[in-house]
């Protein structure tokens, strides 16, 4: 594999892990998605759906329903707005926060299996995303990543 493109390594190693990552995930009602949105509420606290989405950078459709989808299994609370009755508020419960320790842990039990430091491929992987976005992003995605867990 020592003459693979860099990209195809990285797709790669993405396909090994996410089947694990994704079944220890489902076993306490995340998905990927789910995930993020609760490593963002994590970082930056309470904020609308509608930031949460514009945070992520996914419709704020996609993004009800995977709020939808935590709120069920108890990681957030929706309240509405006291400053805009047509938006709502979105907070972590206690089952979230216990949830998005969970997730880090389960990530590096999937990453245990090889002999790498996890902390160490999270840190180096945050590096090439910033170099390439300071590079090839917009001005809002680079925004985006400086503010990010990612950042």
């Amino acid at each position: 594999m020592a003459a693979c493109p860099t990209a195809l390594l990285c797709a790669t190693a993405a396909r090994l892990v996410d089947p694990s990552w994704n079944e220890k995930l489902s076993a306490i009602g995340l998905t990927h998605a789910g995930v993020i949105a609760i490593e963002v509420l994590s970082a930056q606290g309470p904020m609308t759906q509608a930031q949460l989405a514009q945070y992520v950078r996914v419709q704020a459709q996609t993004m009800g329903k995977t709020l939808s989808r935590l709120e069920s299994h108890g990681h957030i609370v929706r309240v509405r707005s006291t400053s805009d009755r047509r938006s709502q508020v979105v907070s972590l419960t206690d089952s979230g926060r216990e949830a998005a320790a969970a997730a880090v842990e389960m990530e590096r039990s999937v990453l245990a299996a090889a002999t790498i430091d996890p902390d160490s491929l999270r840190q180096e992987l945050q590096a090439v995303v910033r170099e390439l976005a300071s590079q090839f992003a917009s001005p809002s995605t680079r925004a985006l990543i400086d503010g990010s867990p990612l950042g």
